[in-house]
Parts: structure tokens; sequence; C-alpha cells
């Protein structure tokens, strides 16, 4: 099983000779307006992709299957689905399954608990969106644990952290994490995503895992930086399982 982060929570996974893209965020820089209420202007994406257009081209060419954790627009954006032919499958969570049928895609699987997709058993996870009303505005969101025969991987989704987490990880005991981190978060309310207590935790929480933070750098509401979470691992001394990988690294 290899990962490869693109920028943002895209990931590149390459599992029983399949791949799956996960969370397609695929504009180039300053496409888009910034998200409203978060104090910063600037345009999204932050960053381009670590990508030509030649290789995004024959990334998507070579993409079996795309697996999404929910919809919100730096996760499943226009340039996206202008790119991802319309037959290529679609893995979702049920919450998600009318829309992009609505959106043209006509391959379209909902993960209502765990399925096996080419021998793939991909099983969902739920999380937390935010606290109190923001939370509930942000909807449902959700995440899931990979497995190929041999090993499991918890891509977590846009959370913070919160019961579902632990609950997952108690269930399923992966020793591969991703986390969504930097802390995101509006003018008013509590973080959407982790931020570097929540990270802590789950590296308390599963001791023998080894944990990747991306969603990171790439929107203009994200609020902690790589530099500030690295050196919060530095502090903690969790530098030799927890990484902070640059956009277009391998994870695992």
């Amino acid at each position: 099983m290899k990962v490869q982060l693109l920028r943002n929570a895209s990931l590149v996974l390459t599992v029983r000779e399949k791949t799956l893209l996960v969370d397609p965020y695929l504009a180039p820089k300053g496409t888009y307006a910034a998200f409203d209420f978060t104090g910063n202007e600037r345009r999204n994406p932050l960053v381009d992709l670590p990508l030509s257009e030649q290789q995004l081209a024959a990334l998507i060419a070579h993409t079996d299957a795309v697996l999404l954790t929910h919809i919100h627009s730096d996760h499943w954006d226009d340039t996206a689905r202008e790119f991802i032919p319309k037959h290529i499958p679609v893995l979702c969570q049920p919450a998600n399954e009318d829309t992009i049928r609505e959106q043209g895609y006509t391959n379209v699987t909902p993960v209502a608990d765990e399925l096996i997709w080419e021998g793939i058993k991909i099983s969902r996870t739920h999380g937390q969106h935010g606290t109190g009303q923001i939370g509930e505005r942000m909807g449902i969101v959700s995440g899931y644990v990979i497995s190929d025969g041999e090993e499991e991987l918890y891509i977590a989704g846009d959370t913070i952290w919160c019961d579902d987490v632990k609950q997952a990880l108690d269930k399923y005991k992966p020793k591969k994490i991703i986390v969504n981190g930097g802390g995101a978060r509006f003018v008013e309310g509590d973080a959407i995503v982790m931020d570097i207590r929540d990270i802590l935790q789950v590296c308390n929480y599963a001791p023998g895992a080894s944990v990747s933070v991306v969603h990171l750098e790439a929107v203009n509401h994200g609020k902690q930086s790589r530099e500030e979470i690295r050196k919060a691992l530095q502090e903690q001394q969790f530098t030799h399982r927890c990484f902070v990988p640059e956009d277009g690294a391998f994870l695992f």
C-alpha cells in the first residue's frame, strides 16, 4: 500500500494494484475566492499542485476510482469534476450520493458501513467537523479504513479529536493514520479540523501507529503551519512516528 499527498487532503492511494484518488482538489493556485468569515482574504488554493498539467492528466488517466470523505469545495472542487470523467467509479458517504449523481457521475457507490471494492475492504468511520452550531452547519463527514488484507490505513477525514475518532482507533487499531490538521476555523467558533492539541491526542491514544498530518497550508482558513506542528511534535518527542509531509511526498 502506497500513499502520496498531493495537496490539502488530496491523496493518491495505491493498493492491490489499483489507484484511488482521495478528495481531489485540483484547481490551480488562486482559482477560487477566499472562504468567508476567516479573517484572511487570500484566494484558494493558496498553492499549486506539485504536478504539471501533463502529470495530472496522466494521474487521472490511471485513476481507478475516486474516494470522497465529503464534498466540501476543498475536497471535491469544480476543477476535479471538470477533469475526472463521469464514468469513473466514485465511492462516497451515503449523504452525498444524490449530489454526486446530479453532478453527472454514473457509477456512484455509497459506503454505508463497509464494502469490498476490487478486493479492497473499505470501512466508513464517523467524525465531527467542528463543535456547536458551526459543527452542525459543516454537515456530515466521514473517514475510511482501507485494508488490503495485510494492513489497515485510517484516513480520518475532516474531523476534530472526538469519540468517533477514538472508536475508530479502538475498533480497527490501524498502524497507519492520516489526519487533517491545521486547526482551520472561522472568526467565531472552535477549530473544524484537528489542531496541534488534537494531533497530540491521536499520537498518545495510538502509541503503535505512524501518523501523517495533511490538510496544511492550502486553504485560507487554516491557522497552524507545518513548522508550528513540527515544533510541537518535537517538543513532545513524537517526530519518530508522526510526520508532517510536504505536498507531493509519499507518506507510506
